[in-house]
């Protein structure tokens, strides 16, 4: 039986194919992006119920322990505390701090350790919708969630979500959950030494402890416990309470004896230096805090004081401009 010839010229097959194969290609692109901005606006109004490195966590063994609290209940001071160690110009910027990005290429351009110049914007769309390391191609994508959060969300929003999924600590998220891990009450009610303690661990969650902390943690703490006063004195946290009231000024309690929560028996009291990644800042001149600051004190060190000076990447960010 003779074959059937196809009236269809080979070129106009060719063609077709090729236009099927973009057009699945871009109904894959528009439907990721579709999805993106779903997955963004869902998480405008409700929790993030778990995240990646969580999930490392899990499988890990370490379990998971958090405790979301709104900036309604939220010490104010714990607010303060983050822009103070993370992000000086929150309230001024989109979502990137284009100094820093730009500072931060000319370091890397001239060689050696590779570092970032992430805003609290670009940190919180990591710590929710993506995943730690990754190199550049993650920095791309994390990008473009930071870019939707800013607009879809907003400051105080972003804040929110950022105090409540940063890891604080070996299986442990949030500020409300550091609180009652090291110190025995909730982030309802912090000294301003409390919130510093916790800012300062943030970079490190998994090799620094609030509790007693010593060498660079127990110093960065202390800076940070400075420019409280400075972010509060210029309202550089003012763009998270627009429009609203914020939580009233409460005395923090006594410390109590901390549960135990997992991962405990992973921390180091003397941490090793961070490994190379994207997100490390080091800075090469130290802080020289306000003359007006006032510093809470902190407990005294039971060992004897270091006189070697901190490595290069764990030095204190330069000072927090004030908001023109």
């Amino acid at each position: 039986m003779a074959k059937r010839s196809s009236s269809i010229p080979n070129y106009r097959r060719k063609r077709k194919g090729r236009r099927g194969f973009f057009g699945w290609l871009f109904r894959i692109f528009i439907g990721l992006f579709l999805l993106s901005i779903l997955w963004v606006a869902a998480y405008r109004f409700i929790p993030p119920p778990i995240t990646a490195t969580m999930i490392g966590d899990f499988v890990a063994g370490r379990g998971v322990t958090k405790d979301w609290m709104g900036l309604d209940e939220m010490d104010r001071d714990m607010v303060r505390a983050a822009i103070a160690a993370e992000d000086g110009k929150f309230c001024q910027h989109g979502g990137f701090d284009w100094d820093s990005i730009s500072d931060a290429a000319r370091r890397n351009a001239s060689g050696g350790r590779i570092r970032g110049g992430s805003t609290i914007s670009q940190q919180t769309a990591k710590n929710v919708f993506l995943w730690q390391g990754g190199g550049y191609a993650r920095k791309g994508v994390e990008a473009y969630f930071a870019f939707l959060i800013e607009h879809l969300w907003g400051k105080r929003r972003i804040m929110e979500v950022y105090l409540n999924v940063a890891e604080t600590g070996i299986g442990t998220y949030g500020a409300n959950a550091g609180a009652e891990r090291y110190f025995g009450h909730d982030a309802s009610a912090l000294s301003a030494t409390e919130a510093a303690r916790i800012a300062a661990i943030l970079p490190l969650p998994k090799k620094r402890g609030a509790i007693t902390p010593k060498g660079f943690t127990r110093r960065y703490g202390n800076t940070i416990a400075a420019r409280i006063g400075q972010v509060r004195r210029d309202g550089l946290d003012a763009c998270v309470y627009a429009n609203t009231s914020a939580p009233k000024e409460k005395t923090s309690p006594p410390s109590k004896a901390p549960r135990e929560l997992p991962g405990a028996e992973y921390e180091t009291a003397t941490p090793p230096p961070p490994e190379a990644t994207v997100d490390e800042t080091p800075i090469e001149q130290p802080l020289n805090p306000s003359e007006n600051a006032v510093v809470e004190p902190l407990a005294p060190e039971t060992e004897e004081p270091s006189t070697t000076p901190p490595p290069p990447s764990e030095q204190p960010p330069p000072p927090i401009e004030p908001q023109q």
